[in-house]
């Protein structure tokens, strides 16, 4: 089992950075790939960001390549979303997921995406003000 827990989100200006934080608890951090989703009000859940568990592979979604960046300190059981010159199109809430695996599920656009992780945690929001 694994919890996760979200922090950092808020009310940014439109240009500014956010970095969102994801404490992992549970015995198998270090054998589980950690993602970013996020959702904004009326529309459907969509990957951001994902690492495997040595945080040496990542991925980032092409529509935020460039602004954001995701890395993991294993010591610290933690993954973290960089967010730079952010925009109103990523206001929404931001959830971190794990997956039971300990490399990325490979990505592939849709919904059914979020079926590849195994547990999420209660997201936190993020509003850029422009």
């Amino acid at each position: 089992q694994v919890q996760l827990v979200e922090s950092g989100g808020g009310l940014v200006q439109a240009g500014g950075s956010l970095r969102l934080s994801c404490a992992a608890s549970g015995r198998t951090f270090g054998h589980i790939s950690m993602g970013w989703f996020r959702q904004a009000p009326g529309k459907d859940r969509e990957f951001v960001a994902g690492v495997n568990w040595s945080g040496y592979s990542a991925y980032v979604e092409e529509s935020v390549k460039g602004r954001f960046t995701i890395s993991r300190d294993i010591a610290k059981n933690t993954v973290y979303l960089q967010m730079n010159n952010l925009n109103s199109d990523d206001t929404a809430v931001y959830y971190c997921a794990a997956a039971q695996r300990t490399e990325l599920p490979p990505y592939y656009t849709g919904q059914s995406y979020a079926r590849e992780y195994d547990y999420w945690g209660q997201g936190t929001q993020v509003t850029v003000s422009s």
